[in-house]
C-alpha cells in the first residue's frame, strides 16, 4: 500500500513538472533540455519577434519581454543544475535599452553560452547574437545593421541628437568588444547607403556575417548544442 502511494505521488509530481515545462514553453519560449547520457542540463531561451521594453506592444505582436528574460538569466547563473545556455534568435529588433540590458546580462553569465541565429537577427538583435561566448548562424538567416532610429516625439535640439549618438556608440562598443569585427568597419556597415532601398545600413546573409567577423560559425542546432556540450565539459569521451 505504501509503495502504491509513493508511486502515485511520483507520477503526480512528474505530471506537474511536465505541465510546468509546457507552460514555460508556451508563455516564455523557454525550457530545460535534459540529456541523460551526458548528464547535462541546457537551458533553452528563445528571443523571437520584437523585443518589448517599458511600453507594452499590441497583443497580436510576437514579443520577447525583457522582464521575463532578466529574472530567468539570474536564475540560470545561480543554479547549480544548469550547465549552459542556448539562445535561439529570430527577431526584428525592438527596444534598444531592453535589448542591451538582455545582451549585457547574457555576456556577464559565468555559464557557457551559445547563440544560434535563425531567420533573422536584426537591429538590436545584433548585440543579442554576439552576447554569447560563441555564436552560430544558419546559411539562410539575415542580420540587418542600421543606425538607431528615432521614434515618437523628437525635440529638435542638439542634445537630442547627441543622445542618439551616445546610444549608437554603446551598441558599436558592445558588438565590437564581443565579436571579431572592428568598430570602424561596423560603423561603415551601419551607415551604408547602397543596400537598403528605404533605409541606411547593411544586410548580411549567413556566411557574410562570419566574413565580417560578427558571428563565429555557420551551423544549426546540432552544431550549437555540440559546442555547448564541449564548452561545459559534457562532450563525448
Amino acid at each position: 500500500m505504501e509503495n502504491n502511494t509513493v508511486k502515485i505521488n511520483e507520477e503526480r509530481e512528474q505530471k506537474e513538472k511536465e505541465e510546468l515545462d509546457d507552460g514555460k514553453i508556451r508563455e516564455y519560449g523557454q525550457t530545460t533540455l535534459v540529456n541523460e547520457h551526458r548528464k547535462s542540463k541546457i537551458h533553452l531561451l528563445s528571443i523571437i519577434g520584437e523585443i518589448e521594453g517599458h511600453e507594452c506592444l499590441p497583443q497580436h505582436n510576437k514579443t520577447t519581454k525583457y522582464e521575463h528574460v532578466l529574472p530567468q538569466l539570474a536564475a540560470i547563473e545561480d543554479s547549480s543544475d544548469i550547465d549552459g545556455l542556448l539562445i535561439l534568435i529570430n527577431t526584428v529588433g525592438g527596444d534598444v535599452e531592453a535589448g542591451l540590458a538582455i545582451s549585457e546580462m547574457i555576456a556577464s553569465l559565468s555559464k557557457p553560452t551559445v547563440s544560434l541565429v535563425l531567420g533573422g537577427s536584426h537591429s538590436i538583435g545584433v548585440p543579442l547574437a554576439v552576447s554569447a561566448q560563441y555564436s552560430f548562424i544558419v546559411p539562410t538567416a539575415t542580420m540587418i545593421i542600421h543606425p538607431v532610429r528615432m521614434n515618437g516625439t523628437v525635440i529638435g535640439v542638439s542634445q537630442t541628437y547627441d543622445y542618439f549618438e551616445k546610444i549608437q556608440e554603446r551598441i558599436l562598443n558592445f558588438v565590437s568588444s564581443h565579436s571579431k569585427i572592428q568598430k570602424e568597419e561596423l560603423k561603415h556597415l551601419m551607415q551604408n547607403t547602397n543596400q537598403l532601398a528605404k533605409d541606411v545600413g547593411s544586410i548580411l546573409v549567413g556566411t557574410e556575417a562570419i566574413e565580417e567577423g560578427i558571428i563565429d560559425e555557420v551551423g544549426g542546432i546540432k552544431e550549437a548544442l555540440g559546442k555547448l556540450y564541449e564548452m561545459s565539459g559534457r562532450g563525448e569521451e
